[in-house]
């Protein structure tokens, strides 16, 4: 089974041949690919030191899936030269997530998206996939009316020079600024370009995939993302209403049992999701469950993740694993 990580030296790229490994995923050849700069240098996979190849020679190399993790202009010029090879990409970028011929997935949510004649397979935004994994197994009981959504995503959702930009602020040094202001005892409401109604494209993406995801064109949704300076993880305060009625005891019993989803919910004991402790794991943690007495069948939730885990590298690892259930492959 051959497969492909293409942007094997960022930071998602990294986490991905991570999770690979961790995961026992039937690798019998990696090919790990990035740009110019990276051609040549080893990354170290199950004990093995494995040079680093150009994305010329993963194309030729024809892997069964190429696993893409290197921004939207890469994949969208690279990602249609691996699917005319015949590899299923799964791209972890925004280039292909709202094209209507390609399923964005997320397998706790929409497993049934894919079909055999897909060839490149979109994995959505960090902060979408942690929202609609806790809220896809309440709507399937309760029949989801409307979101509002406010999210403190981590410093590693902009990369390693955000993380670097944080680090130097608390020594004191002069930073390489990546964000238009210090991050360090900050928060920044500016996730992505502003668009021209106001909103962040990040806001944007979550409202236009959680929709697409959960097959759900109507959905009323509106979001505000803000960058703090943390890491481990996204966390998300979300307002839910529904069409019929809930209660708390029903809320927690039902994400008590959801594929994907940790409960942590015991605020007499101080016990809440946090990106601390969610840090390198795999579940979206879900607490603070409250009933929203100013609306009728409305829930408070907050909800953090590993961005880089289940945000990110897990998801698009899961979707493989998914396609190998399902029998494309010979493992």
């Amino acid at each position: 089974m051959k497969i492909a990580v293409v942007g094997a030296t960022g930071l998602v790229g990294t986490k991905m041949l991570q999770i690979l490994e961790e995961r026992n995923f039937p690798v019998t050849e990696l090919l790990p690919a990035a740009s110019a700069n990276s051609i040549g240098k080893s990354i170290e996979f199950k004990g093995q030191k494995i040079p680093v190849i150009s994305l010329e020679q993963a194309v030729a190399a024809k892997p069964h899936i190429a696993l893409f993790s290197a921004g939207g202009s890469v994949s969208l010029e690279w990602a249609p030269r691996f699917a005319e090879n015949g590899t299923v990409v799964i791209d972890n970028s925004s280039a292909w997530r709202m094209d209507p011929n390609i399923p964005l997935v997320v397998p706790e949510v929409n497993p049934n998206a894919v079909l055999p004649t897909h060839k490149i397979i979109a994995n959505p935004n960090c902060s979408t996939i942690q929202m609609v994994v806790a809220l896809q197994p309440l709507h399937e009981k309760f029949q989801l009316k409307r979101v509002v959504v406010s999210t403190y995503q981590s410093v590693t959702g902009t990369g390693q020079k955000a993380v670097q930009q944080m680090f130097d602020e608390r020594a004191g040094n002069t930073p390489n600024r990546v964000y238009p202001h210090p991050i360090d005892l900050n928060a920044l409401p500016h996730i992505d370009v502003f668009m021209p109604d106001g909103y962040t494209k990040e806001e944007w993406k979550m409202m236009v995939e959680t929709r697409k995801i959960m097959g759900l064109p109507a959905l009323k949704i509106t979001a505000t993302t803000v960058r703090i300076p943390t890491m481990g993880g996204h966390s998300e305060s979300i307002n839910a209403s529904f069409e019929k009625a809930v209660s708390v005891n029903e809320i927690k019993d039902i994400l008590s049992h959801a594929p994907g989803v940790t409960l942590q919910d015991n605020p007499e004991k101080f016990e809440y999701p946090m990106p601390l402790s969610s840090h390198n794991k795999d579940d979206v943690f879900v607490g603070r469950i409250r009933m929203d007495e100013s609306e009728t069948n409305a829930i408070n939730l907050w909800v953090v993740s590993d961005n880089l885990r289940k945000g990110a590298a897990t998801n698009a690892i899961q979707i493989a694993e998914m396609l190998v259930q399902k029998g494309w492959f010979t493992a």
